[in-house]
């Protein structure tokens, strides 16, 4: 089978056991990726059962040298080997080759966030009301800016003060309540500032009837460059910024992992900030 096929056939199989959208359309870029590169290896496009664990080496290789980071390489050897196990079971190749892949370290680094102090300077500088409040809510909840985007006006509900993350990452459904701060900035948008269009999407502009992740993620940049900081401001790191408040002001780690609807207590534990300061009190302590 040629690997272009197979991979449409995997991709196929994600959805049957619903796989977010979001898993499926990363895997198939990550897919294009490694098929694009085989084509340049040889010109022609292979037989999956005849790709070899040099290919697989060769690409990592690749893409180290083009300065990917480790933890974009990891997750390319966990797609791989999740594409693997199912050519393997399917009998389209003879072994799962990447289980043959050395794992990738990836070094894990202080995360970026900002203090609620520091937000309101940045929002501050964006003058482009509909994203402003696209924003807010992200750090008042902790939304991925995918999942923002995607809100419907049924999935907020400002009576009861609740967002309804529908398919979120994993295909898992959450829900999130809304702090007074957020409630507030929501009324006045739905009455002062939502276009009326023909759209069902919770933020739109009247121009396209919805917003795009990267539109945001443009303004933020601008935004922080008008403060002429350092640091880098993306949306994520507007989720991250949420989830570092939370846990500095002393909120229950599994409660913060069920609002960023995180599956491993693990990963949301990588929030938890310790300054300068605090490390050499604790050491005192000894």
């Amino acid at each position: 089978m040629k690997y272009y096929e197979a991979v449409e056939g995997f991709l196929k199989h994600l959805e049957s056991i619903d796989r977010s959208y979001e898993t499926i359309k990363g895997y198939r870029k990550e897919l294009g990726y490694f098929g694009r590169f085989l084509e340049g290896k040889y010109s022609y496009e292979k037989d999956v059962g005849d790709i070899t664990i040099e290919d697989l080496e060769d690409y990592m290789y690749y893409l180290k040298k083009s300065g990917k980071m480790s933890a974009t390489r990891s997750r390319v050897v966990y797609i791989f080997r999740s594409f693997y196990n199912y050519l393997n079971k399917r009998e389209l190749c003879s072994k799962n080759l990447a289980m043959f892949l050395e794992p990738i370290r990836v070094k894990q680094t202080e995360r970026i966030y900002l203090s609620e102090e520091e937000f309101i300077l940045l929002t501050g500088k964006i003058d482009k009301p509909i994203v402003k409040v696209a924003v807010q809510t992200i750090f008042y909840t902790g939304l991925r800016v995918s999942e923002t985007v995607n809100l419907t006006l049924d999935n907020v509900d400002l009576d009861e003060k609740i967002i309804y993350v529908i398919g979120g990452k994993g295909n898992k459904d959450r829900v999130i309540p809304i702090c007074e701060k957020l409630y507030n900035i929501l009324i006045d948008y739905i009455d002062n500032i939502r276009p009326l269009v023909d759209s069902n999407k919770f933020f739109c502009t009247k121009k396209t009837g919805k917003l795009s992740p990267q539109y945001i993620n443009v303004i933020l940049h601008k935004a922080k460059d008008s403060l002429k900081w350092q640091k880098n401001v993306s949306a994520h790191i507007l989720r991250h910024s949420f989830a570092s408040n939370l846990i500095i002001h002393n909120a229950p780690l599994p409660s913060v992992q069920k609002l960023l609807g995180h599956s491993d207590l693990r990963v949301t534990s990588r929030y938890i900030h310790q300054d300068l300061e605090q490390l050499k009190k604790a050491v005192k302590l000894l």
